[in-house]
């Protein structure tokens, strides 16, 4: 006669940054207590937000959470990789402080990892919801079509390159399980900022692993007026700048990764866009010298309206500049 006995569960590391939002970052963190899967440790990773989150992590009296505190304010890649490589669990997953996971989220992800160790991620789709948590079903289903994931059916990609860096269906950031192992934590340079998922997912299929897709919304992204997308889709100086910078760090790298080779035609209108985008950024800044030379590569990488009419409106006298819209 056999006994049958169950395997403990993995323990998986959830990592949640946070930066001076208390009121979404008790929901995350509530989210991530009330996950079914229940091997969990919580590693609440503060960017030295004005008021120590210690008081939130202490209302759930729940021993599998911990904060690590910066000293000073890092930024999001920094904050966030030094949470990573404090991490104990044999995976990891990422939980924006704004961001939501459904109770099972982790529960139907994990086992595919812990069934086929060929696999470096496990990732699925997500919602999309407004400030108040109210789910908006039309930015769902444009979302999915947008990332790809429209097209993916359920099961293994291996490799997984153009589904990370080119679809970037592999949203690493929410809805994404990883291998902690498969990862060299210590090879994300700082440059990558607000892009850490993006050249996170470039790492994890540069592993040689394979990626499970589940087709089912089990997260939830959160759009609000604070989140880094709007405030760079708007003209927030410093977020155009940043979101620029990281863009090009990250395709400069991705266009010279010989694996990555089909892609460049990819990459090169990426490399314009980015350069367009800190040009814009710096030209709004007044650096109007700093900024043509970016235009002027952008150019270069893919010939574009934007770019030649950023280029055009940086030789207009500044306080024309100022009133122009690009």
């Amino acid at each position: 006669m056999s006994t049958n006995i169950t395997a403990p569960e993995s323990l998986v590391s959830v990592i949640i940054p946070t930066y001076n939002r208390p009121e979404y970052l008790r929901k995350a963190i509530a989210s991530a207590v009330r996950q079914t899967y229940r091997n969990i440790e919580i590693i609440v990773s503060d960017d030295c937000s004005p008021d120590n989150p210690q008081a939130i992590i202490d209302e759930f009296q729940d021993s599998r959470i911990r904060l690590r505190r910066n000293p000073q304010n890092l930024g999001i890649a920094l904050n966030v990789t030094s949470a990573f490589k404090e991490a104990q669990g044999k995976y990891v997953a990422s939980l924006n402080d704004d961001d939501l996971w459904n109770e099972d989220y982790l529960a139907k992800l994990v086992p595919y990892l812990d069934a086929n160790p060929d696999l470096v991620v496990a990732f699925c789709d997500h919602y999309v919801i407004d400030s108040e948590d109210k789910i908006d079903y039309l930015k769902t289903e444009e979302t999915t079509r947008y990332w790809q994931r429209s097209r993916l059916k359920e099961g293994v990609y291996q490799p997984f390159y153009e589904l990370s860096v080119v679809d970037q269906s592999v949203f690493i950031a929410l809805a994404t399980v990883i291998r902690r192992d498969a990862i060299d934590w210590d090879s994300i340079p700082l440059e990558v900022g607000l892009f850490w998922d993006l050249y996170l997912a470039y790492l994890a299929c540069r592993s040689g692993k394979g990626a499970y897709y589940y087709p089912e919304r089990l997260t939830r992204y959160r759009i609000h007026p604070q989140s880094e997308t709007q405030i760079s889709g708007k003209k927030n100086v410093q977020a155009k700048i940043r979101t620029g910078k990281a863009g090009i760090f990250c395709y400069e790298q991705f266009i010279a990764d010989e694996r990555l080779q089909k892609f460049r035609p990819y990459f090169r209108a990426k490399l314009a866009q980015s350069h367009t985008t800190l040009g814009i950024g710096l030209m709004r800044s007044g650096q109007i010298a700093a900024a043509r030379p970016h235009f002027w590569k952008a150019i270069q990488y893919q010939l574009n309206l934007r770019s030649v009419a950023a280029l055009t409106l940086s030789f207009t006298p500044g306080s024309i500049v100022k009133l122009l819209k690009v």
